[in-house]
């Protein structure tokens, strides 16, 4: 007779394979996935460490459902972002603020799903995710063209612009070697606008954008 699993074992798996994916994201907010390891993961999960690997083929496959997670978490940020009111530049300005405002707060995780050296398959994920920014930007540009706010230009080559843009402007401030510097105060509001360093970022981005000064 063939073994059936019931529906106590499907939830108790399922439960587990979740507490591994939270302890796994949050090993690798605090130190980045180079110094996360399966071993901590799993003892902080209270799994063991075989357990992890009948939920996940390899660490690398773990990993690279926890990129997943993560950058999806940040795509849907700007995504809110370029949905509110107002035109397509103050959209774009305001999404671009949402990205930036938000790897600064997370610098450790940011520096991961930007610039961290990764495993082939987690590589994998971060250009899939370069791409759906890229979209999304596209699209907002696309409409800013139809209102008349940003000049004709080509929408999907600008959207790739403005995605290497923001994300290697951000590498030097949120390398472990740099970031410490700028800790932001644990109550600092959220939506703080005066930061030099944002500010600058959409300041370029939004004038390679429109050709004019902001």
């Amino acid at each position: 007779m063939a073994y059936r699993e019931t529906e106590k074992m499907r939830k108790r798996k399922a439960e587990a394979r979740q507490r591994i994916l939270t302890c796994a994201y949050q090993c690798v907010a605090d130190s980045g996935f180079r110094s996360a390891r399966v071993t901590t993961i799993a003892t902080q999960a209270g799994v063991a460490t075989g357990t992890i690997y009948r939920h996940f083929e390899s660490k690398e496959d773990l990993f690279a459902e926890i990129f997943r997670l993560a950058t999806q978490r940040e795509v849907d940020k700007v995504a809110e972002a370029l949905a509110t009111q107002g035109d397509a530049t103050a959209r774009l300005e305001a999404a671009l603020r949402q990205f930036a405002e938000r790897a600064l707060r997370g610098p450790v995780m940011a520096w991961s799903l930007i610039a961290e050296p990764v495993d082939p398959k987690v590589e994998v994920e971060r250009l899939k995710y370069r791409k759906a920014y890229a979209e999304l930007f596209e699209q907002a540009i696309s409409e800013g063209m139809e209102e008349g706010c940003i000049p004709q230009q080509d929408a999907g080559q600008s959207s790739t612009c403005l995605v290497g843009a923001i994300a290697e402007s951000l590498v030097g401030p949120l390398s472990p070697v740099q970031s410490d510097a700028r800790q932001e105060p644990e109550n600092e509001p959220e939506n703080d606008n005066n930061d030099p360093l944002v500010n600058a970022i959409i300041r370029f981005c939004m004038q390679g954008l429109t050709g004019t000064r902001r």
